[in-house]
Formats: C-alpha cells, sequence, structure tokens
C-alpha cells in the first residue's frame, strides 16, 4: 500500500498544483484553499481533478498510485494540453454539475447531507 495514494483526489493535494499555470489559475487554487473542504467549490474542484486524472480507474497496484496522488495530480495539471481558460472552462463545469447534484437537499444521500452540514477548516488552517 502507498502512503500517498487514496480512492480520490484528496483535497490536501490543491496546495501542490498552485504554481502549475497562469495567474487566473493561481488565484483559483489560493482561493479554494481558503474554503472549507466541505464547500461546493472545493468539491467542485476534487470533481474535476477526479475526471481529468481518472481517479476512479488508479487502484493500488497501478503506476499512478505508486507515484501518490499529489504527484499524479501536478503530472495531470502540467500535462493539460488546452491553455488556461479550458482549463478553468473544466473547473466551472465541475460547478455547475455539484450545483445540481446539491440542489434538492432532500433527494441526496445521507453521505452527502452529512459532508455539507459538516464545519470542516480550509486546508489553509490545518
Amino acid at each position: 500500500m502507498y502512503p500517498d495514494s487514496e480512492i480520490l483526489f484528496p483535497p490536501r493535494c490543491i496546495d501542490d498544483l498552485a504554481d502549475l499555470r497562469g495567474s487566473e489559475w493561481q488565484e483559483l487554487v489560493q482561493r479554494i484553499l481558503s474554503l472549507p473542504n466541505n464547500h461546493k467549490e472545493v468539491v467542485a474542484f476534487g470533481l474535476m481533478m477526479c475526471k481529468m486524472g481518472s481517479c476512479l480507474t488508479c487502484d493500488l497496484d497501478s503506476y499512478r498510485a505508486s507515484l501518490g496522488c499529489c504527484t499524479c495530480a501536478r503530472r495531470t495539471i502540467s500535462g493539460f494540453k488546452g491553455d488556461d481558460d479550458e482549463l478553468l472552462e473544466r473547473y466551472y463545469e465541475a460547478l455547475d454539475e455539484v450545483e445540481a447534484f446539491i440542489e434538492n437537499k432532500e433527494e441526496l444521500p445521507l453521505s452527502a447531507k452529512l459532508l455539507l452540514a459538516k464545519d470542516i477548516p480550509p486546508i489553509s488552517q490545518r
């Protein structure tokens, strides 16, 4: 088992991505870092990273898992062939998807309700 590998993109890796792109990307990362882990923007950022990095196809025997999540995430962002505008568009698409999901809290699974209800400190305050 690799100590730095998790099932999905972990928010603790967001800070490692700040220096990889231009100023708009850096501003986005800094804003995300100031939010609690259960904030919809942090969840959207994680969703974007899961999609881009194919987190759901990673397993402990894979090369990606041996790198660890933070290294894999850095490789995903630095290797993205599009420009920063395209990358930010992917983030906003993920944010739209998260907002649509949580729009009706009555239909959310219990685990999602609990996550959204908790007061989790921002990454930068841990």
